[in-house]
């Protein structure tokens, strides 16, 4: 989809986020035995698999990136061979709109409608993936209906509850702790003063939620983990006054600092414990974890990116600015027994959607693999970046330039040695041409760029998150 295939006086006719390396790939492409450029590896065994919006068809209400049915594209790797499968998560509501009778869900540019119970904007489980129980979920970030997919195949297996058990919703960035293989999730209401968790088992049984009252509605996006806590996140972007009486979007920053609630992991509203910090927002978490009496959370901190809005945009400026993350590596500690809280950003270089080897999750990691964005009005992924957590240094590698990523995966190597044994896989895609493949760099030489490319068969468009399924964990 590019600007000439818009329809004369198509309300998105300026909208970037529906043309170019936005627009959707509209087939679901099934390919084996893919060519490979330079030698893959015959230790590497899974999928790497990344979510992102991807409208069926060209939207005729104004439209915003992160209304955009999900599809998965998945790059699976066996015996030195790879083969490539994109497939639309088939969420309720994507099911609703393919079939033409969609009306009732609407996306974040037009009146929510209050009528639909739990949820007001269109699900589309175009945000996360996570991999639980031998199975893919994707997940939705205003908090929606968990779909678990076919991790090898990326089939549609349907809406999961754990059980009938499930309260109510679960957001994107749900975490999957390697040791136990429990599911760890948050849920929040847009227009509610309160946030809930919950624990999943590793065979699927919800084993423990509490609900959290907040002094208002609130907006998180992420969440941490270590071994025996939750990290909630009570951030001061909300929506305005207007927006939660006339069901807009529509949002504002308080004047306040953000507050991080660690709760234990069976606790409830009782057992957290509040720090406050000076003000921001955080979308991602790269990793947390237990040190000493210090609860240490490394995530990505936005500031203001000052861009004015573009005339070519039109209407659409405003969300182009908003979208354009300017974010930096951060860390806070924070103490148990005295109740401080400290923190400090770790690099001057703008980077976002952290990635880490996820056997590690919830226990100290050394490494964090960041998409280094790139200072531009539309939102583009330039390179990857390798951060030492524990010295401050850090290796890049950038991509040929009109070359956008996605997020990346850490997949450990077959009979890894230690925590950075393996590679780290991204899509990239050509923002002109539309040509896409997946680069495969290897970690401990990071900085000397893939040792193997694999052209694809299909465009993959820019989009957002990623996880990696080890092969042996893949249900068959």
């Amino acid at each position: 989809m590019n600007a000439a295939s818009l329809a004369e006086g198509n309300v998105n006719a300026l909208n970037p986020y529906v043309q170019g390396f936005y627009a959707p790939q509209l087939e679901e492409v099934t390919a084996t035995d893919l060519a490979v450029i330079g030698e893959l590896p015959t230790d590497l065994w899974g999928a790497y698999v990344r979510n992102g919006p991807n409208p069926f068809e060209i939207p005729d209400e104004p439209h915003h990136w992160f209304d955009g049915e999900g599809m998965v594209h998945s790059i699976y790797f066996e015996n030195g061979k790879a083969e490539y499968r994109n497939r639309y998560v088939l969420s309720d509501d994507n099911l609703a709109d393919m079939k033409g009778d969609g009306a009732d869900a609407r996306g974040v540019l037009v009146p929510a409608n209050r009528d639909r119970p739990n949820k007001v904007y269109k699900d589309t489980a175009n945000t996360d993936l996570v991999m639980h129980n031998g199975q893919l979920m994707a997940l939705w970030y205003i908090s929606g209906t968990p779909v678990r997919l076919d991790a090898r195949t990326l089939e549609t297996l349907g809406n999961e509850d754990f059980g009938g058990k499930l309260p109510r919703n679960v957001s994107a960035h749900g975490k999957v702790d390697p040791e136990t293989g429990e599911f760890l999730f948050f849920d929040y209401s847009l227009y509610e003063p309160w946030m809930s968790f919950g624990v999943v088992s590793a065979d699927n049984e919800l084993t423990h939620f509490a609900k959290i009252d907040l002094p208002g509605p609130r907006l998180p996006h992420d969440m941490g983990f270590t071994e025996n806590y939750v990290i909630l996140h009570d951030l001061p972007v909300v929506f305005t006054d207007s927006g939660i009486r006339n069901g807009m979007w529509q949002i504002r920053t308080e004047q306040r600092g953000a507050r991080f609630g660690v709760v234990p992991r069976n606790g409830t509203a009782q057992d957290v414990k509040w720090f406050e910090t000076d003000p921001c927002y955080l979308y991602h978490v790269a990793n947390s974890w237990e040190e000493g009496d210090e609860v240490v959370m490394i995530a990505c901190r936005m500031t203001p990116n000052n861009f004015k809005p573009n005339p070519e945009h039109g209407q659409f400026g405003g969300m182009v600015n908003i979208l354009a993350l300017h974010a930096y590596a951060w860390e806070w500690r924070m103490n148990m027994k005295t109740g401080e809280i400290t923190s400090r950003q770790l690099d001057d270089r703008l980077s976002e959607f952290p990635a880490i080897n996820q056997a590690y999750a919830g226990r100290k990691t050394r490494w964090s693999y960041h998409v280094a964005m790139a200072n531009e009005n539309l939102q583009r992924f330039e390179g990857l970046i390798k951060y030492d957590l524990e010295t401050g240094a850090k290796e890049e590698y950038l991509f040929d330039d009109q070359l956008g990523g996605s997020e990346p995966v850490f997949a450990p190597r077959a009979n890894a040695k230690d925590e950075d044994d393996g590679y780290v896989i991204t899509y990239v895609t050509h923002t002109e041409s539309g040509a896409s493949e997946v680069l495969i760099l290897d970690a401990k030489k990071f900085s000397q760029g893939p040792i193997a490319r694999i052209p694809l068969p299909a465009r993959v468009p820019a989009g957002f998150h990623a996880t990696w399924a080890d092969g042996d964990k893949i249900a068959v």
